[in-house]
């Protein structure tokens, strides 16, 4: 009797996305996933929690961890952030290091390889927006890269266009262990969905407003309500801010500003939810939020 084919084993684990602000993770998340569940924009530090995603395989399990941007800083807040971001590193199977192709020699980055020295797991270089730069500007970051820390591998991706990613997906599978399934088969991530609304508000601060305004804000839903015919669902959430003008300017001339946010915000929501959302925005003045212990504790952060 002939041998019947070996079924291929099924492979799971966890990988660390981390890399200094604004390097791409969170676009690289989404579209790994092929669907939105970390908030991005232009500016730095926009994600300030680990946001866990889950790429389900025919025969294999992917659980990437977004993490907050590393980088020094005095702020409560930010520190706080970046502990976060570090505490994966001992948590995954292995580790993508993203580094900017336009700006790949930072004090950031070489602050992130010396804690990769601590580390035993395979650690992917992933060279983001190369859809920016010349082919000729990827060697030599490749080779100064090679020589200051073993990288399993080296792979040059576009996060914006999805240049590269197959093979960062191949590779990273290469390594990932044998085990079982560790979440259902239809689950993208393990958030709540009135933690995705917080985030998609924030997300619509940190398009629509600018200089210390977006990074003085923090989103809290006091409401999550599905109404019991399934057609709506109710939504209410309080924006914090730091000072009084910072209320004024996210409000704006009679309320034009909180109107687009919220406007934004629920579209979106819509689209996460697949059904028709009633948003309601309060903004609420809580001084000095990011050096308060106790505050940060209530709205989330460790």
């Amino acid at each position: 009797m002939a041998d019947q084919e070996k079924k291929p084993s099924f492979k799971s684990g966890f990988i660390s996305l981390i890399g200094r602000p604004n390097s791409g993770k969170s676009t690289l998340l989404n579209l790994l996933l092929g669907e939105k569940i970390a908030i991005t924009s232009p500016k730095p530090q926009t994600t300030r929690n680990r946001i866990l995603g889950i790429k389900n395989l025919p025969y294999a399990q992917m659980i990437f961890l977004d993490t907050p941007g590393i980088h020094r800083s005095k702020s409560i807040l930010n520190q706080s952030m970046v502990r976060t971001a570090l505490s994966t590193l001992q948590e995954v199977d292995s580790i993508c290091f993203l580094v900017e192709a336009d700006f790949p020699d930072n004090e950031e980055n070489e602050w992130i390889l010396e804690n990769l020295k601590k580390v035993t797991q395979p650690v992917f270089l992933v060279i983001n927006k190369i859809d920016i730069v010349s082919k000729g500007n990827l060697l030599p970051i490749m080779d100064r890269y090679s020589r200051a820390h073993s990288f399993e591998q080296i792979i040059p991706v576009s996060a914006l266009l999805g240049e590269g990613v197959d093979v960062l997906v191949k590779e990273l599978l290469n390594v990932l262990p044998d085990g079982p399934r560790l979440f259902p088969e239809d689950m993208i991530t393990d958030l709540p969905e009135r933690f995705l609304a917080a985030e998609l508000i924030r997300e619509k601060v940190f398009h629509l407003t600018r200089d210390e305004v977006p990074y003085a804000t923090a989103v809290s839903v006091e409401e999550f309500q599905e109404r019991p015919d399934g057609n709506l669902v109710v939504i209410r959430a309080t924006i914090r801010v730091e000072r009084e003008s910072q209320k004024g300017i996210l409000i704006g001339e009679k309320g034009r500003m909180l109107k687009e946010i919220g406007r934004l915000a629920r579209q979106e929501i819509e689209t996460l939810l697949g059904t028709k959302v009633f948003l309601e925005l309060w903004v609420k003045v809580e001084k000095n939020w990011r050096e308060d212990p106790q505050a940060l504790r209530r709205l989330g952060f460790q």
